[in-house]
C-alpha cells in the first residue's frame, strides 16, 4: 500500500473536528511548539490506531482519556501496539485537564524534556470514583520497564 490509508485519514479528520473540551486545552497548549519548542501533531495514525497526540522527534504519545478507558483491554493492546513502536504513551485524566491544566502541561513539559518516562509511573484513580480532583496531575501509563538509549 502506497500512502496513508484513507479509513485512517478519515478517521483523523472527524476526530480532530470533534475534539472534547479537554483535547481542545491540550491543544491550544502543545500547537506551533509552544510547549518547549517541541512539534506536537494532533491526532495522528500510528500504525492501526490514531492517537490524541505526538511529539514524533521525542517519540512521546499524550492521551486524554475519559471513564470509558479505565482497564478498557483494547487499550492495553493498543498501547503493547504503540510501546513496540518505541513510543512512550502518557495518558492523563480529562478532568485533571479542565481543573488542573497548568499541572497537566508541566506533566507533558517534563515528559518531552526527559529522555525516559519514569518507570513505574504512579496511576491516578478513577474519574468514576472522583479521583484526580484536587490532586496535581500525574500520568497514568508512561511506557514502564523501557531502556533509555
Amino acid at each position: 500500500m502506497r500512502g496513508p490509508d484513507r479509513e485512517i485519514v478519515a478517521k483523523e479528520r472527524r476526530l480532530r473536528r470533534q475534539q472534547t473540551d479537554a483535547e481542545r486545552v491540550i491543544w491550544f497548549a502543545v500547537r506551533d511548539r509552544r510547549l518547549g519548542g517541541f512539534k506536537f501533531v494532533r491526532q495522528e495514525g500510528i500504525g492501526p490506531y490514531v492517537v490524541d497526540f505526538v511529539c514524533r522527534e521525542k517519540m512521546l504519545i499524550v492521551e486524554i482519556d475519559g471513564g470509558q478507558h479505565v482497564e478498557n483491554p483494547r487499550d492495553a493492546k493498543r498501547e503493547a501496539f504503540l510501546q513496540a513502536e518505541g513510543y512512550r504513551v502518557l495518558r492523563l485524566w480529562n478532568n485533571d485537564v479542565l481543573s488542573n491544566r497548568e499541572g497537566v502541561v508541566s506533566v507533558i513539559l517534563d515528559a518531552a524534556q526527559s529522555r525516559c518516562p519514569s518507570p513505574g509511573a504512579p496511576s491516578l484513580p478513577s474519574p468514576a470514583s472522583g479521583g484526580g480532583r484536587g490532586s496535581p496531575p500525574s500520568p497514568r501509563q508512561a511506557g514502564r520497564g523501557e531502556e533509555c538509549g
